[in-house]
């Protein structure tokens, strides 16, 4: 058993005094880790030529459903899992999204870090 903490996903926080940890990630918008799938977006915006797709992403939980399908090697978004993890691993991972709701940060916490996170 390791003596490192499992890496986490942290809030980024716009209060005063408020600083990233030491050694976190930012994985917002618009970085290379960012969510493309954007809630409110129509489906087609991502899925070009793909006129039957009608709607919208519903929410978080769709959002972050579209981003993991689309992320690691057989994904569109050219993120390969052996990236992640060698960019990633061991990292605590910050974003936007508030803790109880979806975010991919916990998608690319699992890939980044397997069975740790």
């Amino acid at each position: 058993m390791s003596d490192r903490p499992v890496p986490e996903r942290i809030q980024r926080k716009r209060t005063k005094g408020w600083r990233m940890p030491t050694g976190a990630v930012y994985v917002g918008r618009p970085t290379r880790w960012g969510n493309p799938f954007q809630v409110g977006d129509p489906l087609t915006k991502h899925f070009s030529g793909a006129s039957r797709l009608d709607g919208v992403i519903r929410d978080a939980r769709h959002a972050v459903d579209l981003y993991s399908l689309h992320t690691g090697a057989m994904g569109n978004y050219e993120l390969d899992d052996d990236e992640v993890r060698d960019a990633l691993a061991g990292r605590d991972l910050v974003c936007w999204c508030p803790l109880d709701q979806p975010c991919h940060a916990d998608v690319l916490l699992e890939i980044a870090n397997g069975d740790a996170s």
